[in-house]
Formats: structure tokens, sequence, C-alpha cells
């Protein structure tokens, strides 16, 4: 059975001894964050459950990825997650933190609370603890064909030049990472994710619509002409307020609305 902290760990008062066996001064525990982390593991046979984790600051890093690895290497290697670049970057450690769907090596520790609620991904199958399932999400990002499609033959091996203008109107979307933050904050993703596209995919299928060195605008405009692909948006914003590159996939969408409306 995966290592479990006690309860009792929680409210340890000052001078208590807690997981590792130290005795902690009054300042010391004036340092301490408890860290309410979400746990299953599948091959255990048992219900999801929390675990409560004493973490003290003054020996942590300032983001919540710092706490998930402190916790990992000196508490309890049992918990996983993923995690890579610990930039922003790569969005593996896309997780639910307090509340709101972030990347754990973007997210600053709370330091005005004395606990921090830490979720996987939500309305996703879980693999184990804080990892989620992507396996639908990527299958989604790669209908979509998220790379340039030409028709006209190449006659040299240069490459697509495009103007200054329109390498512009890339902005705001090429900068994603893909990390489903969006998505999974999205209640009509929630509800419909096997057949909506969600915001993520949606704003890449704009991506290469908007592309002007992309010669099938018709085509991908009217692959995503279905009543769930695309039309199951319905404008609640949880996808740009939630992202934490503070890209504006509600935007994207519409775009793609007004497109559409253009092709008939």
């Amino acid at each position: 059975m995966a290592h479990l902290v006690s309860k009792a760990a929680s409210l340890a008062p000052a001078g208590a001894k807690l997981a590792m066996g130290r005795t902690l001064s009054t300042k010391a525990a004036d340092n301490i964050k408890y860290f309410k982390v979400y746990r299953w593991d599948p091959e255990q046979k048992q219900k999801p459950y929390v675990s409560t984790y004493p973490v003290d600051l003054s020996e942590c890093g300032p983001m919540v990825l710092d706490a998930l690895l402190k916790i990992k290497n000196e508490q309890d290697p049992t918990l996983t997650f993923r995690r890579s670049c610990r930039e922003g970057i790569c969005g593996s450690c896309a997780m639910n933190i307090d509340g709101r769907n972030t990347l754990a090596c973007l997210c600053y520790i709370d330091r005005n609370s004395s606990s921090i609620k830490v979720n996987p991904l939500p309305h996703m199958y879980v693999v184990k603890d804080l990892v989620p399932d992507m396996t639908n999400f990527y299958d989604q990002y790669k209908s979509i064909e998220p790379w340039l499609k030409t028709k006209t033959p190449k006659k040299d091996d240069k490459e697509h030049l495009q103007s200054v203008e329109d390498r512009k109107k890339l902005d705001g979307m090429y900068e994603c990472i893909m990390c489903a933050c969006c998505s999974t904050a999205c209640p009509s993703y929630w509800w419909n994710g096997d057949k909506y596209l969600g915001p993520a995919v949606l704003m890449q299928a704009y991506r290469w619509i908007e592309d002007s060195r992309d010669e099938y605008t018709r085509e991908r405009l009217e692959q995503l002409d279905d009543a769930f692909k695309l039309y199951r948006c319905h404008t609640i914003m949880n996808c740009s307020q939630t992202c934490p590159k503070h890209l504006n996939p509600g935007k994207a969408i519409a775009h793609i609305k007004k497109r559409m409306m253009a092709l008939h």
C-alpha cells in the first residue's frame, strides 16, 4: 500500500515529531505547509484517497513542483506525477492546484494559507496519482492534422516564406504547449470530451487555418463543420481564464466560427 502520511501529522503542533523523525522548533513550524495530494494506484485495488505531507518551506523552492519533488525525494517515493522542463515549456506538470488548472512549475506556493490541495486535471481518466490519461486529447490533436499542407509542388528546397504581417497573425497561438489546462477547465469538454475537440485543439486548428502558407484552409474548415467538434463551445471562457501561458483559446474559437459563416 502506498505510504499515507497520517492526518495527525497535518495537525502536529510546534515541537512535534513529523514524518522524518525530526523535532520542529516553533520557528520551523511556522514555515510548514501541508500539501494534500490526490492519490490512487490501480494496482492497490483501493479507492482514491488524499495524503497530507508537511513541507518546510525554508528548505524548499518557491514553486509547487519544487514541493512535490521534495516530497517524492524525502517522504514518499511512490508519489507519481509528470514533469520535465521545469520552465513552463513542456506542459508535463499540468494539474489542478487549489481548484485551478495550471502548471506546477509556474505556480508559486501560497504562503498565506496553511495547506495546498493538489489534484490531477479534472474529468480525465487517471493513470496513477497526478498522472492523467492524455490519449484522447492527443488523438483529437492528431485529427486536425497539425502540420503545413500545400497543394502547389515546390520547385526548390527553400523554406515556405511569409510576410511579417502574416507571421504576426500566428502570435498567441503557436505558443500553446498543449498542456490541456484549458480543455479540462471547459464544462463542454467535460460532458462531450469524446466528440467536442476542446479549446486547446481548436486553437491549434485555427493556427493552421490562419497560416498564409497553408493551402488546405477550406478543407480544414469543412473538417470542423460539425455540431460537436466546434459548436459545443458555449463561450464560457474558462479556457482563457485558466491558461498558464496567458493565451486566449476562446478568441481563436470565435474566429473559426466567423470563418465558418463566411464559408457558407
